[in-house]
């Protein structure tokens, strides 16, 4: 199964927490300093809450697809090369709280996307290197892929 992501940075982590339980009718099937995640089956979505700046409007922090094997990471790389989207490829890596494989892309209003599949917990928050520097996680624009490759690129 697959199902699509949504990453959101939000100011008041607890009261989000309590909106979205109320909104999709369950609790976050992980919780850590920070950070908080919802596994839906109904409509298939994991929607992740990562807690922002005190008084900032909530907003968008990436999009992603969950797979369910590397293999199925792998052949999402595959694809999107062959369309001709430039690339950000991370493997064992430590992301919101969880060790990953993925494939980064950005589309064309530079929203920064994953193709991730999860293959263990983490103890850290962890950020992904395709979400770090200066114009990333802070709510700058995000970062072409070829900034990835680099050591900068935006969004989880």
């Amino acid at each position: 199964m697959s199902r699509v992501q949504l990453a959101l940075n939000v100011a008041d982590l607890e009261g989000s927490v309590e909106f979205y339980s109320k909104l999709f009718g369950v609790e976050p099937v992980k919780r850590r300093p920070g950070y908080a995640n919802f596994a839906l089956t109904e409509p298939p979505l994991k929607l992740v809450l990562i807690e922002g700046e005190v008084g900032q409007a909530t907003r968008l922090d990436h999009l992603g697809v969950e797979v369910d094997s590397t293999e199925q990471v792998a052949a999402a790389a595959d694809r999107l090369k062959a369309a001709g989207l430039a690339t950000f490829e991370e493997n064992d890596t430590s992301c919101c709280y969880a060790l990953q494989d993925k494939v980064w892309v950005h589309g064309p209003g530079k929203e920064p996307w994953e193709v991730y599949v999860v293959k263990a917990d983490a103890d850290q928050m962890g950020k992904s290197p395709a979400l770090e520097g200066d114009a990333c996680c802070s709510g700058g624009p995000a970062a072409e892929p070829s900034e990835a490759a680099a050591g900068c690129a935006c969004g989880s």
